[in-house]
């Protein structure tokens, strides 16, 4: 038996049978997309924009979390993206910057101040208001010990010239000046940004 059909409907039999493969590929079978609703990855997410910490180019990030805010619940991060609307990358990132999540879940990251005494091999962890006042009070004790208020020809420097400052480069413009101006104030000369990891 020969089906005779003329090009029109040759086309238009293609035609259908096109589109219903297309559509059934795509997921839309009936039975299927009434029966289930589709939960994307994303979706109820919690998202904050924040700066890729590696470098000092500053690619901004969508960072994805989940959690119900509650007191003594720790939001879940379990996706991080750039961020489209970011003025310097424009949602782009290197491969580090794409390897964030990595860094935020690694089990050696340090996750808490920890000091290692004076002939002591072993590190033990410490508070957060404990290493504050160690660093403050180790600062205070070199600047009282070896701050330069004049040089040799009786001019006024007012340097400190035994402990310098390294700066984050993923800082603000705005955080940067007020780190500049804190750390000249206390007289250091030794200052530099960490620019490139």
């Amino acid at each position: 038996m020969t089906l005779r059909v003329t090009r029109r409907q040759f086309f238009k039999l293609g035609a259908a049978g096109m589109a219903t493969s297309s559509m059934a590929m795509m997921g839309f079978a009936p039975e299927p997309t009434v029966a289930s609703i589709r939960h994307f990855k994303l979706t109820g997410a919690k998202i904050t924009r924040s700066n890729c910490t590696y470098c000092s180019v500053g690619c901004g990030v969508l960072i994805y979390s989940r959690g119900d805010a509650a007191i003594n619940n720790i939001d879940d991060i379990y996706h991080i993206e750039g961020d489209p609307d970011h003025p310097v990358s424009r949602g782009s990132l290197c491969p580090k910057g794409s390897g964030l999540l990595d860094y935020i879940r690694s089990e050696s990251r340090l996750r808490y101040p920890m000091v290692r005494e004076p002939g002591s091999d072993e590190w033990q962890r410490i508070t957060w208001d404990d290493a504050l006042s160690r660093i403050a009070r180790h600062m205070k004790d070199d600047r009282d010990a070896n701050f330069v208020t004049e040089n040799q020809a009786g001019h006024t420097v007012n340097h400190w010239t035994t402990t310098g400052f390294l700066a984050a480069s993923a800082s603000s413009n705005e955080t940067a000046y007020l780190t500049h101006k804190m750390v000249r104030s206390l007289g250091m000369v030794a200052f530099d940004n960490q620019a490139r990891v």
